[in-house]
């Protein structure tokens, strides 16, 4: 019997750790009762069917699906080789792995990401740092980074990796640190997540041109979704195939690889790997969804515009700048409001926006703050002041293709009504 599908549209919100406030939303309320989160996954009845058609065919774990998302996100990002991962942060600890990044080793990013960009590093046995991010593009400055590696160059110590964040989905400045990168001989990472089919110097391509590993998420708020999962793309064949041992749990069938070989069931484990694999269902969901990026990017762009035209007008507000080099893609709209200039709270202000329905989220609380990397590298507040800013001013505003204009009107016209009732 085949599966019953309804003909509808699903809309809502999945489960994230401590400070998800999504909820679900359907489209027969009207804008007052409906509830806005920052992030929202769009699913529709292609997507349905490519997931069904997986969960009754013979494969549901690591079966052929899953080697043709690979090819696919090959295709839409330019890279040589893929390995679908559980999620984005599985794929950052596998790239620390396959780096073979350990105790001693330096690795840099950014304060204003989320944890996984650093974690990944201590997993590995690393030592963490961070350099400041561009108080314009929110990323990486390329001139706070340098001065860190002068720094470590004067001590004869060497920064093994940068891991450099394509933040909200505004491109780094890859060109930069690329030149960085040949100056000073450290690995370049892209924590690409927040940025597929973003436009580095007119090419959608960039990520894998620049980096030397690049790693992406699908989680429901992403740009498209497996449900959960991740990515990591490069050009080295050898860097590849160690990720796809190490997914999965360090096993091997090679023949070229193995001590000895019983027969066709033989495997052996030469290193410890993890279960960091994905399944032939979600990449499933995951193809169906590539094909869409295109018209979710496009409505995103849409959508920025719009708050673009309405925010920027008011000097209350700060809206998020794009480099001339950059086409932003737009997986958050992160909106500052000057609350240190305007004596307003912070914290009231995001009660009151929730009061009318609108959940307002922060990306991110500076990693360097968190008491364990203040605990153990020493990190402390005034570190990295142009983070520490943009944290206290920072909102990401609802960012998702299902957003009506009728819906931004809303949301807009409520943040200025929010901000008026404080005088």
């Amino acid at each position: 019997m085949k599966p019953k599908i309804n003909n509808r549209k699903l809309t809502g919100g999945s489960r994230q750790p401590i400070t998800d406030n999504r909820q679900p939303t359907t489209n027969h309320q009207s804008p007052t009762t409906k509830v806005f989160s920052y992030g929202k996954q769009t699913i529709d009845d292609s997507d349905l069917r490519s997931v069904a058609k997986t969960l009754k065919s013979d494969w549901l774990t690591q079966g052929p699906t899953v080697t043709e998302f690979e090819k696919k996100l090959n295709e839409k990002f330019g890279g040589t080789f893929a390995s679908a991962v559980a999620n984005g942060t599985a794929g950052l600890h596998l790239i620390a792995l396959a780096s073979g990044w350990k105790k001693g080793d330096i690795i840099i990013t950014s304060p204003i990401t989320f944890l996984a960009s650093a974690n990944c590093a201590v997993y590995a046995g690393a030592s963490v740092n961070f350099a400041d991010i561009n108080e314009k593009s929110y990323t990486l400055d390329p001139g706070k980074l340098e001065e860190k590696l002068k720094k470590y160059s004067a001590e004869n110590k060497k920064v093994r990796a940068v891991v450099a964040v394509d933040y909200a989905g505004h491109p780094c400045d890859w060109d930069s640190l690329k030149k960085l990168q040949k100056k000073y001989g450290f690995q370049l990472v892209n924590d690409f997540c927040h940025a597929p089919g973003a436009e580095y110097n007119n090419d959608t391509l960039y990520s894998v041109k620049y980096a030397d590993a690049v790693n992406l998420s699908f989680h429901p708020v992403k740009h498209f979704t497996t449900g959960e999962g991740g990515a990591v793309l490069s050009n080295d064949a050898v860097f590849d195939a160690k990720i796809k041992t190490l997914r999965t749990h360090g096993m091997t069938k090679d023949p070229a690889l193995l001590e000895k070989n019983d027969g066709p069931w033989y495997y052996e484990m030469h290193e410890t790997g993890f279960n960091y694999r994905i399944t032939d269902f979600q990449c499933a969901l995951g193809i169906s969804q590539l094909k869409k990026l295109d018209k979710f990017l496009k409505k995103r762009r849409e959508i920025a515009k719009y708050y673009d035209a309405y925010f920027g007008k008011d000097d209350r507000f700060i809206i998020p700048a794009v480099d001339s080099k950059c086409r932003h893609a737009y997986h958050l709209y992160p909106l500052q409001i000057k609350f240190d200039e305007l004596n307003i709270s912070k914290k009231e202000f995001f009660e009151k926006m929730k009061q009318k329905h609108i959940l307002l989220q922060v990306h991110y609380v500076p990693v360097h703050l968190q008491p364990f990397y203040k605990n153990n590298f020493g990190f402390s507040e005034g570190d990295f002041p142009v983070a520490e800013k943009f944290y206290e001013r920072e909102f990401s505003i609802p960012m998702y293709p299902l957003l009506t204009k009728e819906d931004l009107k809303y949301i807009t016209k409520t943040f200025t009504e929010i901000l008026e009732s404080f005088k």
